[in-house]
């Protein structure tokens, strides 16, 4: 059990340490991933911005992800799901112009016009309070590859094995304290997972704007 996101940032932050001083881009999935992220941020000296993606939930059950978008509109999906739940590809295409859009007003909230940073062979540690079916992270990664990084390593508290599996697959490392065979809901890890409030991920963002731009 982490206490919270802090706790549970300043673990993985012990892990990363090797990467102290290099060319590091810590990159947060809003909102609870920027408070992880800014624990490994902090311990590395490094910068701190993040990425949007969204999932795109099954029609009649939002909760359930059939696949992923990115900001720049790349495209995470699950086919045998949609498959299986005979999902059209009118539904989907609606579904990802919804989300591309909350992306843009998540972004414009957070980033308060600052340009998007450079990838280009930087090392990019990937956080996230948690991960569960993986699919707004592999579209996260989707994403990231097409800004040729040096490397890509995923952080996270907690993500299931299968999940974690998967995705070891097309990143070059994946860093989890917990790995459980069977997860219901990533709050189950936490002894308080409270909702980060927007306010917290923009006073957090502004200190990295500040510091390094």
């Amino acid at each position: 059990m982490f206490r919270d996101r802090r706790d549970a940032g300043k673990k993985l932050a012990k892990i990363l340490k090797k990467y102290y001083n290099e060319k590091v881009l810590v990159l947060a999935i809003p909102r609870g991933g920027v408070i992880v992220a800014d624990e490994i941020a902090k311990e590395l000296n490094a910068n701190l911005d993040i990425v949007v993606p969204r999932k795109i939930g099954s029609p009649g059950n939002p909760e359930l992800a059939i696949g992923a978008v990115a900001q720049d509109g790349s495209l995470y999906l699950d086919e045998n799901l949609i498959r299986d739940l005979e999902v059209s590809e009118d539904y989907i295409k609606k579904q990802k112009e919804k989300e591309v859009n909350e992306i843009k007003r998540r972004l414009k909230i957070y980033r308060k016009g600052k340009k998007f940073p450079s990838l280009k062979d930087k090392i990019l540690i990937v956080v996230d309070d948690g991960i569960a079916t993986g699919s707004t992270m592999k579209v996260t990664i989707k994403f990231l590859k097409k800004r040729k990084p040096k490397k890509i390593i995923i952080a996270t508290p907690v993500v299931p094995k299968d999940t974690a599996e998967e995705l070891r697959e097309v990143v070059d490392e994946v860093i989890a304290l917990e790995e459980p065979i069977f997860m219901q809901a990533i709050g189950e890890f936490y002894l308080d997972f409270r909702q980060t409030e927007d306010e917290e991920v923009i006073k957090i963002l502004k200190e990295y704007y500040e510091k390094f731009r």
